[in-house]
This record gives structure tokens, C-alpha cells and sequence, in this order.
């Protein structure tokens, strides 16, 4: 596979990894103290054009490919893990439109996402129904023109301070997964209540609520065809999953650096700590893995520009590179000792920001059941 970048694209990679070395990089830890929702570092990237780097340009967007477009999250994450968690579910909603919108829907909405104007959130998981979306218990029934929405949502990130949430309900209870469609619901909706933001072990510049609704919306919020939300949300979390990989990549690669700073500095006894045999090879073991992880990345980012069907792609790299930046993160924190476990270096954060990867937009477990039927399949 060709993983070069054309011009555009590079200036574009170039750009972001300036911005997020110069501005998000030094907010990361006041975000994560404060628990500071991460909206300026947003705005930054909103002025760059980087709210839209997933869609094409007649949308708005820069019109970039995959592989472009994950190593700007690479670069984000590595800076700043709560940035890039509020950028990559913006990226879950307007993929919903773009995936399963009317073409009016798509012009009304993905344009005002593309520059910033609009954050999206992606409102998919329930209390009940995590890593089983089919069993969700929110409904949508047909009430004076329009639909009414009742039941809650969990977890889902951006809402309160999102311009716009794509959420997914139950239109036919009896129909299973066919009976799930996606509406959208702007900002203001009156019957919508949020929790209190999680206190959440990592991402705490990002912040998730849960959601309690009771809402009557117009037709036209119905988002494409009725009974299609499924369909869509899986072809969104395929993408999705490209872009954890992505985020695991940038957080990964951080604490990697971090350590190669370090064990350069740090003195035990009359020599460096690079100097010792121990160190070296736990160095080559985390630099071996994570490389590992950038090309099944760059893969699946590749496949996802192709045409082709890419689950399994996307679904063995969100898995290899979460597992990896859970890895690299420990070991990089042994690495510095006890420096590495007080607050006044970033490894820490590193080491919780880290740990949800291998949970959100599907647990390690479920890309094993997804990576596994592939596998029986193409045998069969």
C-alpha cells in the first residue's frame, strides 16, 4: 500500500502538528487539573479546518484522505488526548450525516460542522445497551407530525456543549437492530436533560454526560431513512475505530519520546540510563510495538479510502494500537520511577488517558468477536 501524502495533505499534517506542539500542547494539563471542557484548543482547530478534515470538500471540508487525516489525530492526541476525544466524536456525528443523511440534511448540517460553527455529538450508547447498540431501549414514535423521543442515553461525549447531537432510537421495537433510525437534534431542544459531567479517570478536558430525553422533534429530524440507524452507526464506528487507533498512536508515540528525553538525562550511578542494557531493551519493545500498531493504522486507513469493506481492518487496528498505548504508557512510566507517577510530568495523564481506548467505540473484547468472524467467515 502507498502511505505517502500528496502536497495538500502534507501542508495540512504539518499545520496541525505546528498547532498542537504551539497551542494545544500547553493547555493539555490545565484541561486535565481543572477538568476544563478543551473548547479552545477546538477553536484552534476549527480556524485550521481541522473540524472538517473528514469530509470532502463540497461539504466544507479540506477533502483530505485517511491517512492524512489520522496522523492529525496522531498529532492532536499526542498533545492533548482530551482535544483529540472532543474532535473525534464531532467526527462520529458528522460522519452519521454524511454516511446516512438526505442531501439536504447533509448541506444544511456538514457545512457549519466543517468550520467549527457546530459541534457534533454521537448518541449512541445507553446504561443497558453498551457494546450491544441492537438492545437499545430509547424510542421514537410518530406524535402530531413529527416524533417523540423518550429514554436516555450514556456517556456520550461533547453533548451539553454540542451545537448538535446525531441520536439513535428505537422506531420499531419489534424489528431488532432494523428498527433503529438516527435523528438529529439541535442545540436548545427543549425535553433534554444532562447529568453533571462524569469524573472520568483520564480525557477530563473531555467532557461525557449522560442524557434523559423527552422531546418532540419534526419530521425533518429524522436523519435518512427510517430503520437504517444501525446501518449507518456501524459504518460509522468502522471509521471510527481508524481514528482510536489514531488517537492511541499519538498517545503512544508521546510517552515513547518522553522516555527516550528522559533515560538520556536521568543519571544512576556514574552513567545515563539510556546506558543500561535493561532500559534499552524495553525501549526497542515499546518503539517494536507501536510501530507495529502506526502500520496496521495506516492500513486501515488506506482500506478505508478504497471502497472496500474495512471492519476488520479498522477492527484489528483499534485493537492492536489501544493495547499498545496501554503498553507503551506503563512502560514509560516505570521508566521514569517514582518521577513518573507525581503529576509535575505528563505520564502519568499518559497512563489514564490511555486506559479508555481499550473500552470506547468497542472494548478489545468486542474487535476480537468482530476480527474472529471475519476470520470464520472468509473461511467458510
Amino acid at each position: 500500500m502507498n502511505f505517502e501524502l500528496d502536497q495538500v495533505e502534507q501542508a495540512v499534517v504539518e499545520s496541525a502538528e505546528k498547532l498542537a506542539r504551539e497551542v494545544i500542547q500547553p493547555r493539555a494539563q490545565h484541561y486535565d487539573e481543572t477538568e476544563t471542557f478543551c473548547a479552545e484548543s477546538l477553536q484552534a482547530l476549527g480556524e485550521l479546518g481541522g473540524m472538517g478534515i473528514n469530509l470532502p470538500e463540497q461539504y466544507g471540508g479540506l477533502g483530505i484522505g485517511s491517512l492524512a487525516m489520522s496522523r492529525v489525530v496522531e498529532a492532536v492526541a499526542g498533545a492533548c488526548a482530551s482535544t483529540a476525544s472532543a474532535l473525534t466524536a464531532h467526527f462520529l456525528a458528522t460522519d452519521s450525516i454524511l454516511i446516512g443523511a438526505s442531501e439536504a440534511q447533509k448541506q444544511e448540517w456538514l457545512p457549519r460542522a466543517a468550520s467549527g460553527e457546530l459541534l457534533g455529538a454521537f448518541a449512541l450508547t445507553e446504561p443497558a445497551a453498551g457494546s450491544n447498540p441492537a438492545d437499545m431501549r430509547c424510542r421514537a414514535h410518530r406524535e402530531d407530525g413529527g416524533w417523540r423521543i423518550r429514554g436516555s442515553k450514556h456517556y456520550i461525549t461533547n453533548a451539553r456543549e454540542a451545537g448538535f447531537i446525531v441520536l439513535y432510537a428505537k422506531t420499531d421495537a419489534d424489528a431488532g437492530h432494523k428498527g433503529i433510525s438516527a435523528f438529529m437534534i439541535p442545540q436548545g431542544t427543549a425535553g433534554i436533560s444532562f447529568s453533571s459531567p462524569e469524573k472520568t479517570m483520564g480525557l477530563r478536558g473531555s467532557t461525557i454526560y449522560e442524557l434523559a430525553l423527552d422531546c418532540w422533534l419534526p419530521e425533518s429530524a429524522l436523519l435518512g431513512e427510517e430503520g437504517a440507524g444501525f446501518s449507518t452507526a456501524m459504518a460509522v464506528l468502522d471509521r471510527g475505530r481508524v481514528e482510536v487507533a489514531a488517537m492511541s498512536l499519538g498517545i503512544a508515540n508521546a510517552a515513547l519520546q518522553a522516555s527516550l528525553n528522559w533515560v538520556r538525562e536521568r543519571q544512576i550511578g556514574s552513567k545515563p540510563l539510556a546506558a543500561y542494557q535493561g532500559t534499552q531493551w524495553r525501549l526497542a519493545d515499546m518503539y517494536a510495538q507501536l510501530e507495529g500498531a502506526r502500520m496496521l493504522t495506516w492500513k486501515a486507513a488506506a482500506r478505508r479510502d478504497s471502497g472496500e469493506r474495512f471492519s476488520l481492518d479498522s477492527a484489528t487496528a483499534k485493537l492492536v494500537a489501544a493495547e499498545c498505548a496501554g503498553f507503551v504508557t506503563d512502560a514509560a512510566l516505570q521508566l521514569h520511577g517514582g518521577y513518573g507517577y507525581i503529576r509535575d510530568l505528563p505520564l502519568e495523564r499518559y497512563v489514564r488517558d490511555a486506559r479508555i481506548l481499550r473500552i470506547f467505540e468497542g472494548t478489545s473484547e468486542v474487535q476480537k468477536i468482530i476480527i474472529s468472524r471475519s476470520l470464520l467467515d472468509a473461511h467458510r
